[in-house]
């Protein structure tokens, strides 16, 4: 599957989603890990110059490294709230 569009790309001061290993909270610094994300599931990104932005996910990946997350979603779509499983 190819890479179809950069949804979004910035600074936060946190990223969240729940994998399937559990809820997960990424800080500046955190270890490096890849984890699946739920099904179906959300991510969060927290302190954006825009506000709290909120995405709901289908399948796909979280991975954090050195140079920050970056999330790969078989499909994304915007929310305009928190979902009930958060």
């Amino acid at each position: 599957m190819a890479v179809e569009e950069k949804v979004w790309s910035g600074e936060a001061e946190m990223v969240s989603a729940r994998t399937t290993e559990g809820e997960l909270g990424v800080l500046p610094g955190h270890a490096p890990l890849l984890g699946q994300l739920a099904e179906p599931g959300e991510v969060v990104i927290k302190g954006t110059e825009t506000g709290d932005l909120y995405f709901t996910v289908e399948g796909g990946f979280l991975s954090v490294t050195s140079e920050g997350v970056t999330v790969l979603a078989e499909e994304c779509a915007p929310s305009t709230a928190k979902s009930a499983t958060h």
